[in-house]
């Protein structure tokens, strides 16, 4: 028995009997990281991730490159540690999925906040519904700043169209924290709106997301 096994064994049946109940961060860490690296104090490599990306949130939301760059994670380890958000982020998104009608804002905010979590970079996705409210496709239209990326209005309306879609939201989100819409944001908005409008198809909403907070542009009279 290697002298960290004692402390792996207690960490395991603690959380065996009380799940995360009463771990901090650094243990929560470094009992992941038992399942990555054996026989090896994981103690030190837990308090180096945190130092270097501030919190459990840092670390879940940094690339596998970035995690690798830290002494001590493998490629395996960096894959394990990227696999607990993308599998929160799953499990949100399917049950967010079971909305059956989209029908206000708060529950278009519902269905796409999950589909932003643990996302470093902006990214812009659009939502066709069908004459009950319900989605009918959810795409990616592009990443980065809503009013700088290259958001091609053109694909937006094929895309409606290609759906047959009876209505489009729109969602992006601000990974800084402030969801108010610059005055781009609501410039391009409206552009998107005018443009589906010609094939008449109307813009319902676009909420900018903020961890879970949201904007809507509907509830603030711009669409």
């Amino acid at each position: 028995m290697g002298i960290h096994d004692g402390h792996r064994d207690r960490l395991r049946e603690r959380f065996t009997e009380n799940g995360l109940q009463g771990f901090n961060e650094i243990n929560a860490l470094e009992l992941l990281l038992f399942y990555a690296i054996p026989r090896k104090d994981t103690n030190p490599i837990a308090h180096e991730l945190l130092n270097r990306f501030g919190n459990l949130q840092g670390v879940f939301a940094a690339s596998a490159e970035e995690l690798k760059e830290v002494t001590g994670i493998s490629s395996s380890s960096a894959a394990l540690i990227r696999l607990v958000p993308e599998l929160c982020k799953l499990a949100k998104v399917s049950e967010a999925s079971d909305i059956k009608g989209i029908t206000n804002s708060s529950l278009a905010s519902a269905y796409v906040i999950p589909r932003f979590m643990f996302d470093e970079n902006e990214k812009v996705i659009m939502l066709c519904l069908d004459s009950a409210k319900k989605v009918k496709s959810c795409t990616e239209i592009g990443s980065g700043v809503v009013n700088t990326v290259d958001l091609n209005i053109r694909l937006i309306v094929e895309t409606a169209l290609k759906n047959k879609a009876s209505s489009v939201i729109l969602a992006h989100n601000h990974p800084d924290g402030d969801v108010r819409p610059s005055r781009e944001d609501i410039e391009t908005t409206k552009r998107i709106r005018d443009s589906l409008k010609l094939v008449d198809i109307p813009l319902v909403d676009h909420i900018i997301v903020s961890g879970t907070e949201y904007f809507s542009f509907c509830d603030a009279g711009y669409v």
